[in-house]
């Protein structure tokens, strides 16, 4: 079992920045691909970002694309979130994941571990 704990969330004006981060333990952390998503109130979870078990392939949705960067240490067991110029779209819940093929890390129903995500609050 791998126990994910996201941290970093908040309430921030537009065009403002967080960085959302994701402590990962119980399970080898590099034997997983990692991912972000949002899901905003009364949404399904929708893909932000994700990165590859050694973090040389990363991978963005459009809407984040440019805006966001996506990055771990696998030292630390942690993956981070770079937001900047967030938009009050961007607004919502983010989870951390992890799975173990990261082919289908833009696939929410394939992961195999969630975290319980935390607050991102965009005002405009």
């Amino acid at each position: 079992q791998m126990h994910l704990v996201e941290s970093g969330g908040g309430l921030v004006q537009a065009g403002g920045s967080l960085r959302l981060s994701c402590a990962a333990s119980g399970r080898t952390f590099s034997d997983f691909a990692m991912g972000w998503f949002r899901q905003a109130p009364g949404k399904d979870r929708m893909f932000v970002a994700g990165v590859s078990w050694n973090g040389d392939s990363t991978y963005y949705a459009n809407s984040a694309e440019g805006r966001f960067s996506v990055s771990r240490d696998n030292a630390k067991n942690t993956v981070s979130l770079q937001m900047n110029n967030l938009k009050p779209e961007d607004t919502g819940v983010y989870y951390c994941g992890a799975l173990q093929n990261q082919r289908w890390v833009r696939y929410g129903q394939k992961y195999d571990y969630w975290g319980q995500g935390t607050q991102v609050t965009v005002s405009s």
